[in-house]
């Protein structure tokens, strides 16, 4: 429930009544998983998500503020890729009884973090592969595998996802990457819905022109 009539990031179950969709936050007990306020999933156990996900690669997944995460999507840490400068690919320092010591870094795919921004919409059964930056406000197409990096305010679909177009002209994406209006205050987003929520572009345009300047 919210804390006195307002928005409670903290809270598993944001919608009254249903045990499907769930804010994220409040279930992560992997210190390697960082997930930002008022982001859902459309299921629940979202770290059952989170796939290969092995201490000692060391990698984190980062997820922004406000994210729009639907049922069936999967993140795919560097856990799973195999050693592929040697002659064999079997891991063999995983399993128990073989002698093999954890490959170093540099002789793995490592790709680094995988990070997700702040109002970013993934479609259902989406995968997204080791080391991915999504931008704010990007809208990845249902059954996408993202294995490029997506710039702000994008739509991608497909696999491998594609950029299908920006959703935006560039005047509009830079003024919303000024904005940043996931970063406010519980307040100020109340006050700000009637602009996020505008479909007159140009009236969204010369609002937000006139928050930037004060």
């Amino acid at each position: 429930m919210s804390v006195n009539n307002r928005p409670n990031p903290n809270v598993l179950f944001p919608v009254p009544n249903c045990k499907t969709v769930t804010y994220i936050k409040p279930q992560i007990k992997n210190p390697n998983i960082v997930v930002g306020d008022f982001t859902y999933f459309g299921d629940t156990d979202f770290e059952k998500h989170v796939t290969h996900h092995y201490d000692f690669c060391g990698d984190k997944l980062i997820i922004g503020k406000f994210c729009q995460i639907a049922a069936g999507v999967n993140f795919v840490m560097n856990g799973a890729n195999h050693q592929m400068n040697a002659a064999s690919t079997f891991p063999f320092y995983i399993f128990e009884g073989w002698s093999m010591p954890v490959p170093p870094k540099t002789d793995m795919p490592y790709k680094g973090d995988t990070v997700v921004g702040n109002d970013v919409w993934i479609g259902q059964n989406t995968t997204i592969v080791p080391g991915v930056h999504i931008g704010d406000g990007a809208i990845i197409g249902l059954n996408s595998t993202v294995g490029c990096d997506i710039p702000p305010y994008t739509v991608a679909v497909g696999n491998p996802a594609k950029l299908l177009r920006k959703r935006f002209d560039d005047e509009l994406i830079e003024l919303l990457l000024k904005l940043q209006w996931w970063n406010k205050s519980i307040e100020e987003i109340q006050a700000l819905i009637p602009i996020l929520t505008c479909g007159d572009l140009k009236k969204v345009r010369k609002e937000i022109k006139k928050l930037l300047e004060k």
